[in-house]
């Protein structure tokens, strides 16, 4: 019953011009996100010689941090609720994402493809997940 209640919720929310804009917003705090988990994680990685998985760990950490913020403040400024319970949200979406990421960019880095390309692929790769996650459940407000 619960599938059917956030399918309807899902394709009332495609229909409304306020989603594109909020997805638009999104993707452009994607953009700052992405280009923030890269360098940290180039830091990580190249710089404090981290293996590729404990410094994608160490990007995420500072990307999701990032993206949080500036989606609370400005992607769904109108729905905001309580910090710590979106906050709180936005983490689980988040990590659920990061699981993700963390095997996509397992399997790219297996079969030869370079640590910083694959690391950029896979957070294309998951970017649509996380939108749906934290539109649909992170900063809902009922």
């Amino acid at each position: 019953m619960e599938h059917l209640h956030l399918r309807a919720r899902a394709t009332h929310a495609l229909r409304q011009r306020h989603t594109w804009e909020q997805l638009a917003k999104f993707c452009l705090v994607g953009v700052s996100g992405y280009v923030v988990n890269l360098a940290v994680y180039a830091a990580l990685l190249d710089g404090a010689n981290l293996h590729y998985r404990l410094a994608a760990t160490g990007s995420f950490v500072v990307a999701v941090t990032n993206n949080y913020l500036w989606n609370r403040l400005w992607t769904f400024r109108r729905d905001r609720g309580h910090f710590g319970h979106q906050g709180l949200r936005f983490l689980i979406v988040s990590m659920i994402v990061y699981v993700g990421n963390l095997a996509i960019l397992t399997l790219l880095v297996e079969v030869g493809l370079g640590k910083i390309v694959a690391q950029a692929i896979a957070i294309v790769l998951v970017t649509p997940a996380n939108f749906v996650g934290n539109k649909l459940w992170s900063f809902r407000l009922h």
